[in-house]
This record gives structure tokens, C-alpha cells and sequence, in this order.
């Protein structure tokens, strides 16, 4: 099984540097390595350029956001599974790739836990059948999760979106598509809460956003109903299911 791994980068050299020392350092070898940098200016160039040798593609250009730098990484690819470890992030150990090899899943996601490098809490979503519900309830992350390459043959990341394109891809993938999913207990990425995706207020906004565009306002409705009686919006209680 090949792992393309995909880091996407801006100004954030050592952060960068901890990243790509975290993917050469696994044990498990059948992967290639690919680095989307925004047209750094604080070195993080040169960063690359140490590690040029080892890794498979790489650019430094200006791009129109995360999503845009994500999908040029994604094209690039050409590994059965994708997982996107952005600079600041890690993987948790050096066997997390050798770890998912052996769970020899044909799954088309394989959702892993992640340790908030910030609080120290681990968070593992239980091991059961992902619904709807499950999707509302628990925050899937990104960089603990492998996606199978031909799900990005049907639909790229929404580059509309700042920070959520990744959880409306999810919902579309999963409950849509009804896609297969595979959950372990296993701890894929150290994950720095620090970034742009801790933005609680866009955070809100943009799954208001990608709700509204992806059901029909019955259905809305109804989970309003089911989570709160007196129908206060859907949006207000979102943030208490996390």
C-alpha cells in the first residue's frame, strides 16, 4: 500500500522542519512525500531545499489559500491513500504508517485519533458505524485521517471555504456517497491547535455554511427539533456537540 503525504506550508519554517523530519522518520518506507509552500519569505524554502533529496515533488509559489495549496498537492499525488500532514503537525510516532499498513483496510477513509499537542488530551472517535449523527458529534481531523486517491476523482476540496472545506468533503464522502469508513484506536498525529483552524468563529460560520448547501431545511429542522425542543438554530448548538 502507498501513502502520499501531503504537507502544505507558509512562513512557518520550524514548524515545517519538525513536519518533514516527522514523515522521514517513519519506519514504513512505501510512501511519497509532497510540500505545497505558499511562496514563503522566512526561510522555510531553504527548509525544503535541505530535505530536497528525500522529497518526491515540491514548490514554493503563491496559491489562493489552504484548500487551493491542498488541491495542488492532491493532483500531484499518486498514492492509493492521501493523508495531509500540515507544518506544525506530526505524526505521533514512527510507526503510525506501518501501524495503518497493518490493519490492511480496503476501507476508503481510515479515520485515526489525535493528540492535541496543546492541552495534552488524546481524542479517539469510537469505533462504530459513522452516521449523520456521529459527524455532528465528533470532530474528524484531518491530519489523522488516510483518504483512498479516487475519492478526489469525483470532487476536490471546496476552495470557497477557509478552514471547513475538509468536514463538507466528509459529510459529502460519508453520508452521500456513503463512502466506507474504517475507525482505529489508533493515534495517527500530534496536532497544533494553534492554527487557523482554531478560529471559533469561522468555525461557525462556515459549517452553518456547508449545512445549509448540503440538506434540504427539513432535515436542518428536524435536528433542530431533536437537539433543543424549543428549535433554537441548529448552528447555535453545533459548537455543544463537538
Amino acid at each position: 500500500m502507498k501513502y502520499s503525504i501531503i504537507t502544505i506550508n507558509y512562513n512557518n519554517k520550524d514548524g515545517l522542519e519538525m513536519t518533514i523530519k516527522s514523515v522521514l522518520g517513519q519506519t514504513y518506507k512505501d510512501y511519497e512525500y509532497i510540500i505545497i509552500d505558499g511562496g514563503s519569505t522566512d526561510g522555510s524554502l531553504e527548509v525544503i531545499k535541505k530535505y530536497a533529496s528525500q522529497i518526491d515533488y515540491w514548490v514554493s509559489e503563491p496559491d489562493k489559500g489552504i484548500y487551493n495549496a491542498i488541491n495542488k498537492g492532491i493532483r500531484k499525488s499518486t498514492g492509493d491513500y492521501l493523508n495531509f500532514m500540515n507544518s506544525g503537525d506530526s505524526f505521533h510516532s514512527s510507526s503510525v504508517l506501518e501501524d495503518i499498513a497493518h490493519l490492511d483496510s480496503d476501507d476508503d477513509m481510515i479515520i485515526g485519533g489525535y493528540y492535541d499537542s496543546v492541552r495534552g488530551i488524546q481524542h479517539v472517535i469510537p469505533p462504530q458505524n459513522v452516521t449523520l449523527l456521529t459527524l455532528l458529534k465528533y470532530t474528524i481531523n484531518h491530519q489523522a485521517t488516510f483518504i483512498k486517491r479516487k475519492l478526489f476523482d469525483k470532487r476536490l476540496y471546496d476552495e470557497s471555504y477557509n478552514i471547513m472545506a475538509d468536514a463538507k468533503f466528509n459529510f459529502q464522502s460519508i453520508i452521500i456517497d456513503n463512502c466506507s469508513v474504517k475507525i482505529t484506536d489508533c493515534i495517527v498525529s500530534d496536532y497544533d491547535t494553534t492554527g487557523v483552524s482554531s478560529n471559533y468563529e469561522l468555525y461557525k460560520k462556515e459549517r452553518k455554511k456547508f449545512l445549509e448547501e448540503l440538506f434540504p431545511p427539513r432535515v436542518l429542522q428536524d435536528y433542530e427539533t431533536m437537539y433543543n425542543p424549543k428549535e433554537v438554530p441548529l448552528v447555535t448548538l453545533l459548537p455543544q456537540l463537538k
